[in-house]
């Protein structure tokens, strides 16, 4: 069994500020699981993280061959992906039946999303920007506060590696619907100092966002609006960090991606979006004593949404003009303090700070709130067993004080699984449009006396994974109360409650030139309030599979991926039901030259029509074909 503190001591300091260096073990022969650090905010392998745990390497998003983010998380142990129409269009994740805004979003440790809606922009960020991703399911608001109650979802920016000197990288694609996507960086680094730079670009003529019919029968988007929905992206992101010999560390995350994106709407809402997703952190790490390590970070993230119409709606027609403008400023800072009690035994201790800004045409009420919270963790291993303590105290400018804790026990059976068991709460901070925004009318839109939605989860769970094969299965229970909800009167209130139950599976291995991957989903994500009692809660499927078959030949790749959904439905009355479904996605890659690669893909073979927000189209039988240099194709 790996040791955590052995583990904390060796690679806290660069996972914490580069986490995407983070690889799995390359010799066939060799039991160690991943490594990851958004699980407990400390570098632990996944069998000691006691919590259902998804790791995506950039070696996995190179062989899927992505397109966004929601084709990475798609068929995940407890995702449910909800997006209005093709690439670049709204994506929402519903993780363990929770809502969208009951995740946490994280990039290089810095929270992202707008304070307005509450949501992260899933869909505007850069797959080519990704090195890893780290999905950890279950509650977290004890160590990362407000919003965590279905998870945390952290994603790491690609960077440069120490001692791998000068690495250009560029790749060009093309494909279905006019999709045309293209990126260039350099990347390096020596004993003490790593870098990386790139700067891309996507476009796409798009789909109709919504089927017709839609105005008729009063759903959805509410227009009929026959054309394509194109979208164009613009994206850069940097990274810069060195690192003493004395084991002091320092480095610098920069993304930016602008995006304009055509969709059906109206002069109330716009039908084009000029959106902007910034995030820029710094974080220093330093051992003043030898069982004591410090980590400090500073960062800001913007979610910036501008919106415009130019068309004809109900037989009038709009030149271009601008309908309203939301943007979110997020200004965050941490201190984190690991100190080693004893062989096996760490203490976590540390201060978050959050300050929240909006800025719209739209007069909110209020415009920026401020948390301050205060965590404390502990974790030890006693033999076979491993126990995981945390608390938190959060205190938010608008509604005080709020406390929550997890506790979690796991048993390391010998060369064997891991059991375990935890219980914790977490909470979802109303958003400014819950609290501020203005009436409607002079009839009242929001509700400043809003609780935050609170939740007490449980968990058992029996997982092994290691370098070349895991499985795991886990069972959980959350029951959320106070969930915000419009009374008879449109009003937001707190009058809805939910129990979720779910079970979740996974299987893989590594075998020779042989790589399967399975994942299989069964949940009750149920409204308990009246009338809606027994009713599913929206958008969520009670079952979802996925299997990844991939097989290498040499310098020929061919693989595919299996997805499978059960039905759903788009309203807490149930009346609105969008079918089960089922995709397949082939691809194949060949490295025909030294750091040379071509890749194909060809995703929705069958060509299926299916929805995963009522009345809103996604994309049938597509295409991609990608031409890649990188010197770390082999």
């Amino acid at each position: 069994m790996l040791k955590k503190t052995a583990l904390a001591a060796a690679l806290l300091s660069g996972l914490v500020a580069q986490a995407g260096h983070a690889q799995t073990a390359t010799d066939p022969n060799s039991t160690l699981s991943p490594v990851i650090v958004t699980a407990t905010r400390t570098a632990i392998s996944a069998n000691d993280a006691l919590s259902s745990v998804t790791v995506i390497t950039r070696e996995d998003i190179d062989r899927l061959q992505p397109t966004s983010v929601a084709d990475l998380l798609t068929g995940l142990p407890g995702v449910s992906i909800s997006q209005t129409g093709g690439i670049g269009e709204s994506t929402s994740l519903y993780l363990r039946g929770t809502n969208p805004t009951h995740v946490v979003v994280l990039i290089d440790g810095v929270r992202i999303g707008s304070v307005s809606l509450g949501l992260a922009a899933l869909e505007q960020i850069p797959v080519d920007a990704i090195e890893r991703i780290e999905l950890v399911r279950g509650p977290r608001s004890s160590l990362y506060g407000s919003d965590a109650i279905g998870g945390v979802l952290q994603i790491f920016l690609r960077h440069g590696q120490p001692n791998g000197g000068v690495s250009p990288s560029v790749s060009v694609s093309g494909g279905s619907h006019g999709y045309v996507n293209g990126q260039a960086g350099v990347s390096g680094g020596d004993s003490h100092l790593w870098y990386n730079a790139s700067l891309g670009g996507t476009y796409t003529g798009g789909i109709p966002a919504c089927r017709m019919g839609a105005a008729e029968l009063g759903v959805a988007c509410d227009v009929d609006d026959p054309r394509n929905d194109a979208y164009r992206n613009w994206n850069g992101f940097a990274n810069f960090g060195y690192r003493w010999d004395d084991g002091t560390e320092l480095s610098f995350d920069w993304m930016r991606s602008k995006s304009n994106v055509e969709y059906a709407g109206s002069p109330y809402g716009g039908n084009d979006a000029i959106e902007e997703q910034y995030v820029a952190g710094a974080h220093l790490s330093f051992t003043p004593l030898d069982i004591w390590k410090v980590t400090l970070t500073a960062g800001q993230s913007r979610d910036d949404d501008a919106t415009y119409y130019e068309g004809t709606y109900f037989g009038e027609y709009y030149p271009r003009m601008p309908t309203g403008y939301f943007d979110s400023r997020r200004n965050q800072a941490s201190w984190q303090n690991d100190i080693t009690l004893a062989s096996n035994q760490l203490l976590t201790v540390g201060v978050d700070y959050q300050q929240e800004h909006i800025y719209s045409d739209t007069a909110f009420q209020e415009t920026t709130r401020g948390d301050t919270g205060t965590f404390a963790q502990y974790q030890g291993t006693f033999g076979q067993n491993e126990v995981q303590l945390s608390v938190r105290h959060d205190n938010n400018d608008q509604f005080g004080d709020h406390n929550t804790g997890a506790a979690a026990w796991g048993y390391h059976f010998d060369q064997g699984p891991v059991l375990s068991v935890s219980y914790g709460t977490a909470f979802h901070a109303p958003t400014f449009d819950d609290l501020y925004f203005p009436a409607f009318g002079g009839v009242p839109t929001a509700n400043p006396d809003l609780k935050p939605e609170t939740s007490r989860s449980a968990e058992i769970g029996l997982n092994q994974q290691l370098s070349n094969w895991n499985w795991g299965v886990n069972a959980y229970q959350t029951r959320i109360t106070d969930l915000i909800a419009f009374n008879t009167e449109f009003i937001p209130m707190n009058i809805s409650r939910a129990v979720i139950r779910g079970i979740e599976g996974q299987f893989g291995f590594n075998v020779d030139d042989w790589r399967v991957q399975s994942y299989l989903t069964l949940m009750q994500p149920k409204n308990t309030e009246s009338p809606y009692n027994g009713n599913l809660l929206p958008r969520r499927a009670k079952e979802t599979g996925r299997v990844d078959v991939d097989r290498s030949f040499g310098k020929f790749g061919v693989g595919a991926t299996f997805f499978a959904s059960g039905k759903r439905y788009d309203d807490t009355a149930n009346q609105y039901r969008m079918g089960g479904y089922a995709t397949t996605d082939l691809r194949v890659s060949y490295n025909f030259a030294p750091s040379w690669q071509v890749e194909a893909k060809l995703a929705n073979v069958f060509d299926h029509n299916y929805e995963t927000a009522y009345y809103y189209n996604q994309l049938g039988r597509t295409w991609y074909l990608t031409l890649r240099y990188s010197p770390s194709i082999h």
